[in-house]
């Protein structure tokens, strides 16, 4: 095998991996579209099927999580048990929002910044 077909073979390998590691997470996306749209979900989980980048996803949850609680909007209370730092798995808690809760509480929400923006509007037309 000649050094420019081993080139090409390499050069080719390495597209279908970036195209395979696309298509992953395309995939995820799709999924976690579709979860978001048959039944109640966190608020991150909705913020995350929007597409947003995962560095803004947690800030946008948790503004979303103020507005439903000065809305009194509460949703689908569910207890999973968390593991803290590797130790013992504690009972606690979470909310499951359906898409029509979060609908109301994207009415009432008024970000300021522009990736906040941008994740409010796709909420508002899923």
């Amino acid at each position: 095998m000649s050094a420019n077909s081993r080139r090409a073979a390499a050069v080719i390998r390495n597209r279908a991996r970036a195209n395979r590691a696309e298509a992953r997470a395309r995939r995820a996306a799709a999924t976690a579209a579709r979860r978001v749209r048959t039944g109640p979900r966190s608020l991150t989980t909705h913020v995350i099927a929007t597409g947003a980048p995962l560095n803004v996803v947690a800030g946008a949850a948790e503004a979303l999580r103020a507005q439903a609680r000065k809305a009194g909007i509460r949703g689908r209370a569910a207890r999973i048990r968390r593991t803290l730092n590797g130790h013992a798995r504690h009972a606690v808690t979470v909310y499951r929002y359906t898409a029509e809760q979060v609908a109301q509480i994207v009415a009432n929400y008024k970000p300021r910044k522009a990736e906040y923006k941008a994740i409010r509007a796709a909420l508002a037309a899923a």
